[in-house]
């Protein structure tokens, strides 16, 4: 049975689509099964593997407010062992229309129980808020990654998302756990990227990955291509990092 983790944080250019996606692809060239799920209206995660939005018949959208199963709405990529369902801004709609469903919350819950079985991993990547749309992908993970960068303002909208997991936790699904914080765009040169590595060790020092995201060239040009970074240059740092974060996931889970 497949493992759902969400990568989720409320503040957005902290590299959490980045990070989702790299990561499935890192498992997915690992040799396990993985279904990536696009739960942004902006659909970067969508474009990050070669997909084009304006091609897009179906998507999470008709799977969250229709009759649509995930099966429906998946698409093989080229890349190895993964799938994606893919995201187009409609998805700001399903916000609202989840919002006046009854049970709402449980709705992708309810959708990937279908599916778990056909996967080692299902990563959904989270809109940038808490909103339905993150509340559905946290009621039906098992866990969640929390990709965050090296600042303080950063640790103060830690200190919010771990507040609305445990009331998810307490509310939705009894069986949620942070499973890991993950510093991305990390610039081991910097006072502060040290400061806060150290606040966050002292609080969180056993979620916290032990692979930290550099800030990379060739990470940040790999979207473009329309692909992970580790098909668009393997012998990257960025390729290397999150390679190891995938198999410490792996680890952990």
């Amino acid at each position: 049975m497949g493992k759902i983790i969400a990568f989720a944080n409320q503040k957005g250019g902290v590299g959490k689509t980045t990070s989702a996606v790299n990561v499935a692809a890192s498992l997915g060239i690992l040799g396990y099964r993985v279904l990536l799920i696009d739960l942004d209206p902006q659909g970067n995660a969508t474009s990050g593997v070669g997909i084009m939005k304006k091609s897009l018949k179906t998507t999470v959208f008709d799977m969250l407010t229709t009759d649509a199963s995930a099966d429906s709405v998946t698409i093989k990529t080229k890349y190895d062992n993964l799938a994606v369902i893919p995201a187009q801004t409609t998805l700001a709609r399903a916000e609202y229309e989840l919002g006046d469903t009854e049970k709402g919350e449980y709705v992708m819950k309810d959708k990937l129980s279908a599916v778990k079985s056909k996967y080692d991993y299902i990563i959904i990547d989270c809109p940038p808020s808490l909103g339905m749309l993150t509340v559905n992908a946290m009621t039906a993970s098992d866990g969640v990654v929390i990709p965050m960068q090296c600042e303080f303002f950063a640790l103060e909208g830690l200190s919010q998302l771990m507040f609305t997991i445990s009331r998810i936790k307490q509310h939705y699904n009894k069986d949620l756990n942070v499973t890991g914080i993950l510093i991305t765009m990390h610039n081991n040169r910097l006072i502060l990227s040290m400061q806060v590595i150290n606040e966050l060790r002292k609080h969180y020092a056993e979620k916290l990955f032990e692979t930290t995201i550099s800030r990379n060239v060739k990470v940040s040009e790999a979207p473009g291509f329309g692909a992970p970074v580790y098909y668009h240059e393997k012998r990257s740092k960025g390729a290397a990092e999150y390679m190891n974060v995938a198999k410490e996931l792996a680890e952990r889970i």
